[in-house]
């Protein structure tokens, strides 16, 4: 059997990512059909993907992993690593003797242990001596119902995780409630509520941008731009004769690069560095996830042999989320960037090959196997192909943030 993994990040209070949680789902239905979640869950613990270690999905960050009743009293997440994982205990358990037993040893073995979708129903006060972290579905109350169970909480040292978090209002109230831990889209779109003009230096940047997205390279526009930025020269020569690139040449001049690497690959690296620029003090995430949808994007477009000059499938995932990073509309953001009319279509989610290849990216994101199917259908590709091509994409796009 195939395991599908999908991860979203889980953010702290500064906006750090702190965890992934883990979405595993059957590659055809998004559920593993006809079969009991506890046995489903037991399935995807003794799949490789796990038992390579869970650090390969996570870039060595924790991971959250839901776990049902019988799991649990059967003591499935034992061979996994306490420092990896935090168990999530569901929201639709029955509270028996048998499970409070199992919680308490799992605890006492030095798990961390969080409720999920967590209802503030007093059965679940049995458990509270045992739980590190309750995870409160933010859309499911009221901010002001919110307020009123967290008061009635047990006086403990729990950990309050907010689900769903969408926009940068709720995260703010959120924290003023005591919450510590986010999880939601918030990160992709951090302060979409404030709107700026793009300062002269970022426009220059969205220039360096726009020329990468040519079919030839103008050296001299290109070497006007990096003068007015020194740093981002540096940054780019340093990025190019790192282990990642796998290369040991000095680079001593944007022109002996240009020559060295070849302007296909150049152009990757200007965009990449210009938009790492443009996303200082932003959520890691952002890069992360751009990162991974321009490699994926770029991938999938060389497997289909589309013409790869400009490298436009690199390109429009790496601008996916380029309206959060400028704090902008997206229509705003696209008539200030001078890239190709294919890309600006994708990122506008119209319908165009690029727009597919980015869907496909965003559908693996989510776990949404059943539309990720019909589309690798569309596209002439196999599921299990996007899978292993996306996982390619995350190790790639972990490994390049760790360079930097």
């Amino acid at each position: 059997m195939y395991s599908y993994i999908a991860r979203q990040p889980i953010l702290d209070i500064n906006k750090n990512v702190i965890a992934y949680e883990l979405l595993f789902r059957d590659g055809k239905s998004n559920s593993f059909p006809n079969i009991d979640p506890n046995l489903a869950t037991s399935n995807i613990l003794t799949n490789s993907h796990l038992t390579l270690g869970v650090e390969q999905v996570t870039g060595d960050l924790p991971a959250y992993i839901n776990f049902h009743a019988i799991t649990l009293i059967r003591r499935f997440p034992n061979f996994l690593d306490p420092k990896k994982v935090v168990i999530e205990i569901l929201e639709d358990l029955e509270i028996s003797n048998k499970l409070v037993e199992a919680v308490k040893l799992l605890k006492e073995k030095g798990y961390t242990l969080a409720l999920d979708d967590f209802d503030f129903d007093p059965k679940w006060d049995v458990l509270f001596p045992y739980i590190d972290i309750i995870k409160v579905d933010v859309l499911a109350f009221s901010l002001l119902e919110i307020s009123k169970f967290i008061r009635k909480l047990p006086d403990t040292n729990v950990t309050l995780l907010a689900e769903k978090v969408e926009t940068l209002e709720q995260y703010e109230k959120l924290k003023m409630l005591g919450f510590t831990l986010f999880q939601g889209y918030f990160f992709a779109k951090p302060e979409m509520l404030k709107q700026r003009k793009i300062t002269t230096t970022k426009q220059n940047i969205l220039d360096l941008i726009g020329q990468a997205s040519k079919a030839e390279l103008d050296n001299e526009v290109i070497g006007d731009i990096f003068s007015l930025d020194p740093g981002l020269t540096y940054k780019l020569l340093r990025f190019i004769n790192s282990p990642t690139y796998g290369n040991n040449q000095e680079i001593t001049s944007l022109r002996h690069a240009l020559i060295y690497i070849g302007e296909l690959e150049l152009k990757k690296f200007i965009t990449l560095l210009a938009l790492s620029d443009l996303n200082a003090g932003k959520c890691d995430e952002i890069m992360r996830l751009s990162l991974i949808r321009a490699k994926f994007c770029e991938l999938i477009s060389q497997t289909k042999l589309d013409e790869e000059n400009p490298p436009k499938a690199f390109l429009t995932g790496i601008l996916s989320l380029i309206d959060g990073v400028l704090d902008h509309d997206l229509e705003y953001v696209l008539n200030a960037l001078p890239i190709h009319p294919e890309i600006k279509s994708a990122l506008r989610n119209e319908d165009n090959y690029l727009n597919d290849y980015l869907t496909l990216a965003k559908l693996i994101e989510k776990g949404c196997w059943q539309e990720c199917e019909a589309l690798t259908n569309k596209i002439d590709l196999t599921t299990d192909y996007c899978f292993e091509t996306y996982q390619e994409s995350l190790a790639w796009a972990d490994g390049m943030l760790s360079d930097q």
